[in-house]
């Protein structure tokens, strides 16, 4: 377990890197294709429409696959992205263009993956550790975009650094991926006939509760991003911050986050699921107000520090609800994180749009509104039993047992030879030789003997002496 879990940590560690490392050089790509504003905002859609795409296919892919090997192949496409990505610089923009869209539809498919590995690990263990899996994701992320700093300083060429990276994350990411938790092989008869996990992957689209964790992951995805997007120009142009102190609010959130998600699965594992999502959904609501109202630059930094704290944990959290049941995981994962990253999408033109009309800051009341979404459907996180399984519904009394153990139900007697629960001492009354149709095609019964334990069909009671019936 020790090593399936490092495992996990150096793979999200990984795919953090791995997104920084070409995001920490987009301006010097900029400047050598000499892109406007508008042009380069078309460029990095390419990513984002590629991780888009292939996301909705990722749990058939994961469910066909297993997690090894679709995070083993995502890294090594991802890699072969990177360094395409990197060649564009002095390629030219279709090649950037293809480098990018090649990495959003590996990083989609390593996000999904990564995450029921995650989940897996976690259910071995038995406490709340996807959080601190996310930890290491944000940890590689400042680690990918240090590095790239301290390539731009060197000035170093964006082919050579992405090319480099890109031999890492191929070498490191397999290697790590070995130490994977094992799990069924795909068609295994637990997954049914071959090609029902995939199918079952398609089907998770059509789950209430799926579909209502994943309306709660786009909340906090939504409240999430739009921190990452506009604090720092929400505290410069409505609380008129010196620049510095945009940053400064950036880096306070990054920290609340990371180290609510570090130290804060406790939490979970006291109070369960649903009240600790509902708090803090609460707490990022009251951050939100308060960044927003604020009077003052101290106050709002302050809301920043709550609006940090508060989102730590929908999108991990969420990720682990849709991953309750490891057989079908994989689909739940795909849709949940599928609808999650539509705040990617709506979350930046939303606020954008609002801003030119409210201002910037006054437009980040919206986040607050949809966290109140989030709050009413926390519920939909708590954890699947086998009565709330919409996969698995309870078992019905007749399926107690299969006919070669348990018999037929004629065969187990009817009430007056087993006696009545009111009188579980008075002797049986033996079947009477001219019915017996209530017997059903059993062959000539002999001496009975004692019943002894019937299994699954539950305590009948003490059986009197039945005696020999042929």
């Amino acid at each position: 377990m020790t090593a399936a879990t490092r495992a996990t940590y150096l793979v999200f560690a990984a795919c953090g890197f791995h997104l920084a490392s070409w995001a920490a050089r987009i301006p010097q790509l900029r400047d050598h294709l000499h892109l406007q504003p508008s042009q380069l905002g078309w460029v990095l859609l390419g990513a984002a429409g590629g991780a888009l795409l292939s996301r909705p296919l990722s749990g058939p892919l994961v469910a066909h696959l297993g997690q090894r090997w679709t995070v083993t192949v995502s890294a090594l496409v991802g890699g072969l992205g990177l360094a395409v990505t990197g060649l564009g610089d002095v390629a030219g923009l279709g090649v950037l263009v293809a480098g990018l869209a090649v990495i959003g539809l590996a990083t989609s498919v390593w996000d999904v993956a990564m995450n029921v590995q995650g989940a897996a690990v976690e259910r071995a263990l038995g406490r709340s550790i996807m959080p601190r899996f996310h930890a290491a994701f944000a940890a590689g992320t400042v680690a990918g975009a240090g590095l790239g700093a301290v390539m731009v300083a060197l000035a170093v060429p964006v082919a050579v650094h992405l090319g480099a990276v890109a031999v890492v994350i191929a070498a490191a990411v397999p290697l790590a991926a070995r130490d994977y938790l094992p799990e069924p092989a795909a068609g295994s008869a637990e997954d049914g006939p071959p090609g029902g996990a995939a199918r079952g992957s398609l089907r998770a689209w059509r789950e209430p509760r799926t579909l209502l964790i994943g309306v709660f992951v786009l909340t906090f995805a939504f409240a999430e991003g739009a921190a990452n997007d506009w604090i720092a120009v929400a505290l410069i142009d409505g609380h008129h911050a010196a620049p510095a102190v945009g940053t400064l609010g950036f880096a306070i959130f990054l920290t609340a986050l990371t180290v609510a998600r570090w130290f804060g699965g406790v939490l979970l594992d006291r109070y369960g699921r649903v009240p600790v999502l509902r708090a803090l959904g609460a707490v990022t609501i009251v951050g939100l107000l308060l960044f927003v109202f604020a009077p003052n630059i101290p106050v709002a930094l302050a809301g920043v520090l709550l609006w940090g704290a508060g989102v730590a944990f929908g999108y991990p959290v969420g990720m682990s609800a849709g991953a309750d049941d490891p057989r079908h995981a994989a689909g739940r994962v795909a849709v949940v994180s599928t609808l999650g990253k539509i705040a990617a999408f709506a979350g930046p033109p939303l606020v954008g749009f609002l801003g030119d009309h409210v201002t910037v800051l006054r437009a980040l009341v919206v986040v607050a509104a949809l966290q109140a979404v989030a709050v009413a459907v926390a519920g939909a996180t708590r954890p699947l039993t086998p009565t709330t399984d919409p996969a698995h519904p309870p078992a019905s009394p007749g399926s107690l047992g299969s006919p070669a153990s348990l018999g037929s139900p004629a065969s187990l007697g009817s009430p007056a030879s087993l006696g009545s629960p009111a009188s579980p001492g008075s002797p049986a009354s033996p079947a009477s030789p001219a019915s017996p149709a209530p017997v059903g095609p059993v062959g000539p019964v002999g001496p009975v003997g004692p019943v002894g334990p019937v299994g699954p069909v539950g305590p009948v009671g003490p059986v009197g002496p039945v005696g020999p019936v042929g």
